[in-house]
């Protein structure tokens, strides 16, 4: 099931753990840790067992979790991370997250390596709906799940607990027929 996809700049495919020195690289970055809960980690060796579950359930045969790694296309440069997390099988949804090194923010990567996710989730996995959620400080974010074309639905009150505080989040959803439909 797992498989690789490529877009216009972008080749999105599974992580391995050949690829933990890049991600451990991006985990620890103060830029990319500002909106996010997993924390800088404090060794290469909490990365390793970071990505060793996400290698594991990319290949355990449940098709249920699917963490990918973002490349160029044209450079092989390694750009990041994005993440489709599927939900309950009666419900048919899921919820995407992705983080990105930040030479490469402001640049459409996000944008692009998602759009391509969703189209995975809703064409592939027949998924009904993806969510996301971001910090409602993180205006990067909130630009990238709009011009995807998903909705903000709601507000949590300091759900996430950040090195700045709990914060609040908001909720993103997009339904399939409303991708398609774009």
């Amino acid at each position: 099931m797992i498989t690789q996809f490529q877009s216009d700049r972008l080749v999105i495919s599974p992580i391995t753990m050949l690829d933990l020195e890049k991600i451990h690289a991006l985990h620890s970055l103060p830029e990319t840790d500002q909106f996010n809960t997993l924390g800088i980690p404090e060794s290469q060796e909490k990365t390793k067992s970071i990505i060793q579950d996400w290698v594991e359930k990319n290949t355990n045969g449940l098709n249920r979790n699917f963490v990918f790694k973002i490349e160029s296309k044209k450079t092989k440069n390694f750009i990041g991370l994005i993440a489709i997390n599927l939900g309950s099988e009666k419900f048919k949804n899921a919820e995407v997250w992705y983080k990105l090194l930040p030479d490469f923010w402001k640049q459409g990567y996000a944008t692009e390596a998602l759009k391509r996710i969703l189209e995975f989730g809703f064409n592939t996995l027949e998924l009904h709906r993806i969510e996301a959620g971001c910090a409602v400080e993180n205006m990067g974010s909130i630009r990238v799940l709009e011009k995807v074309g998903m909705t903000r639905e709601g507000r949590k009150r300091k759900v996430l607990p950040l090195k700045t505080g709990w914060t609040d989040n908001y909720s993103f959803a997009i339904l399939e027929e409303d991708f398609n439909s774009n």
